[in-house]
């Protein structure tokens, strides 16, 4: 049996959480937010000469790894790194840009009216980070040891998470009885501390036990 490509098993894949194909690239601000989407997330691949149905274009020349790099150099805040690899298949050349997941989130990039804002990666798309997650990612940069306490309602959620899988802020604000910002405020301690995580199911943000290593 014929081995694939590399190119060939990601093409095969399709799109999702963590990779996206680019017919080209003809705007670096555009791209960011892919950047930012990826780094904010759990990083991914993007595969640049390849069309949104899987056919191989090709790229040409090296216009398109100076836009993604202008893009990281020029439109996200802070930079976010990239590694980037050319594959020759069929003839054509196919642009491999790879984003690690990053720890200083969040990171930005212009939305379509400039102003920066924190992107995250909803199976195939770029959506905007929810309040939940900025607030989590904020508290991170001043864990002090002393930021959650054992409530009656974090007890509530931790024992619903022991025989659900994940929970939504409004599910959590029924058995809890809390309010909902009461709620984002609790939820984002506890990302903020590694001990729950968001996910994604059916196109909605929902939160779950951390699993192995901290990570929003």
């Amino acid at each position: 049996m014929k081995r694939l490509h590399p190119i060939e098993a990601w093409i095969a894949q399709g799109e999702h959480q963590r990779q996206d194909f680019k017919f080209e690239v003809s705007d670096s601000k555009k791209i960011a937010r892919t950047l930012s989407a990826f780094a904010n997330t759990d990083g991914g691949r993007l595969l640049i000469g390849v069309k949104d149905n899987g056919h191989i274009a090709g790229i040409q020349g090296d216009e398109e790894y100076y836009m993604v790099e202008a893009a990281s150099t020029m439109y996200t805040r802070p930079e976010v790194p990239f590694t980037a690899r050319h594959w020759e298949i069929n003839g054509k050349t196919v642009l491999e840009i790879n984003v690690e997941p990053c720890a200083a989130r969040p990171y930005l990039a212009p939305d379509k009216d400039d102003r920066y804002k924190a992107y995250i990666r909803v199976a195939d798309e770029n959506k905007l980070a929810n309040p939940t997650l900025l607030l989590s990612w904020k508290k991170r940069e001043s864990i002090d040891g002393n930021l959650l306490r054992l409530t009656k309602p974090v007890e509530k959620l931790m024992r619903h998470l022991e025989t659900h899988p994940s929970v939504s802020l409004r599910e959590f604000c029924r058995l809890a009885r809390i309010r909902y910002l009461t709620a984002r405020n609790i939820v984002s301690d506890l990302i903020a501390v590694g001990t729950l995580r968001y996910t994604v199911q059916n196109g909605q943000i929902v939160y779950e036990k951390t699993k192995t290593t901290p990570d929003t």
